[in-house]
C-alpha cells in the first residue's frame, strides 16, 4: 500500500528533524545524513527512533544511487 501523497511533505526525521527520501520501491523514507531508514508497513512509515535501522555504508552507496536516479521522492517540502 502507497503512503498518502499529502503525508510526505510534512514527514521529517525524529531524530534530525530534517527531510528524508521516499523510496517507494523499497517501502521506506531514508535519511541520508544519519544513514538511517524508516519502514513503511501498510502505507504507514514508522517513524520511532529506535525502530529504525542504520545502515551500512554499502547499503547507504546502495540507496543513494536509487535516490540519485530519481527513485526517491523529497519530503518535508
Amino acid at each position: 500500500m502507497a503512503i498518502d501523497p499529502q503525508l510526505i511533505h510534512v514527514l521529517v526525521c525524529p531524530e534530525d528533524k530534517q527531510e528524508l527520501h521516499l523510496i517507494e520501491a523499497e517501502d521506506c523514507l531514508y535519511n541520508p545524513r544519519l544513514k538511517r531508514r524508516y519502514s513503511i508497513r501498510d502505507g504507514i512509515p514508522i517513524m520511532l527512533v529506535e525502530e529504525a535501522e542504520t545502515v551500512s555504508d554499502a547499503e547507504h552507496t546502495r540507496l543513494m544511487s536509487i535516490i540519485e536516479a530519481g527513485g526517491g521522492i523529497v519530503s518535508g517540502r
